[in-house]
C-alpha cells in the first residue's frame, strides 16, 4: 500500500477490532507510510466542553456554548488538533493545511485562538490523536480489522457521532447490518 491509498481517507473499525479505543471508530487518515500512519478519530465526542478546555488555555470560545471537544485517539491526549472547512479571509500556510477538498487541519495555538473567537459551523476540537508504527496498519487491515472509505466532509462534520460510523459503511455500498464479526464483510 502506498501513502495514497488510505490518507486522506476514513478508516472503519470491524466490530472484530479488540481495542476499546477504537469501537466503531471511523478514522479520519492524514497521513500513511513506511514510516506510519497518523489519523484523528471523528466520531467519539469527550465529556469535555470546548469553552471549559480554551478557558483552561486562556483563550475565548465564541462558538455553540454545548460544543465538545472530541477525542482524536488513544495517542498523547495533551495534543490539540481543529479539523475545519476552510474559512474565507483564513489562508492556509504555517499552522494550516489542506487534508481534502473541504477539510483543513490547523495545529498551532494562534490558529485556534482566530479559530475559536469566530468558529466555521463546519469545525471540531479534538485531543490526541491515532498512531500506528511501520506496517501496523497494514497488518491490522490483513486481519480485518479496518475498511477503508473515501474521505466526505458531510460525515466528517455534519452527521451526529452515533450514525458516522454507518454511514461510512454504507458509502461503501456495504448495509451496515451486515458487517458481523469475523474476518472481512459477510
Amino acid at each position: 500500500m502506498t501513502g495514497t491509498d488510505l490518507a486522506p481517507g476514513l478508516l472503519i473499525a470491524m466490530p472484530q477490532l479488540a481495542d476499546d479505543n477504537f469501537a466503531r471508530a471511523v478514522v479520519l487518515m492524514i497521513e500513511h507510510g513506511e514510516d506510519g500512519s497518523f489519523g484523528l478519530v471523528i466520531n467519539q465526542p469527550s465529556p469535555l466542553r470546548a469553552s471549559e478546555m480554551l478557558d483552561g488555555l486562556a483563550m475565548r470560545w465564541g462558538g455553540d456554548a454545548a460544543a465538545v471537544v472530541w477525542s482524536g485517539g488513544p495517542v498523547n491526549p495533551s495534543t490539540g488538533w481543529v479539523l475545519h472547512a476552510p474559512v474565507a479571509g483564513f489562508p492556509v500556510g504555517p499552522g494550516t493545511s489542506v487534508i481534502a477538498p473541504g477539510i483543513e487541519l490547523s495545529t498551532s495555538p494562534e490558529r485556534l485562538r482566530e479559530l475559536a473567537t469566530r468558529p466555521p459551523e463546519r469545525l471540531r476540537l479534538l485531543r490526541g490523536y491515532a498512531g500506528w508504527g511501520p506496517g501496523q496498519l497494514v497488518h491490522e487491515m490483513a486481519q480485518g480489522s479496518w475498511l477503508v472509505a473515501d474521505l466526505d466532509p458531510a460525515i466528517v462534520f455534519d452527521l451526529d457521532p452515533e450514525d458516522m460510523w454507518r454511514a461510512a459503511v454504507a458509502s461503501l455500498g456495504i448495509n451496515p447490518d451486515a458487517v458481523v464479526t469475523g474476518r472481512g464483510v459477510h
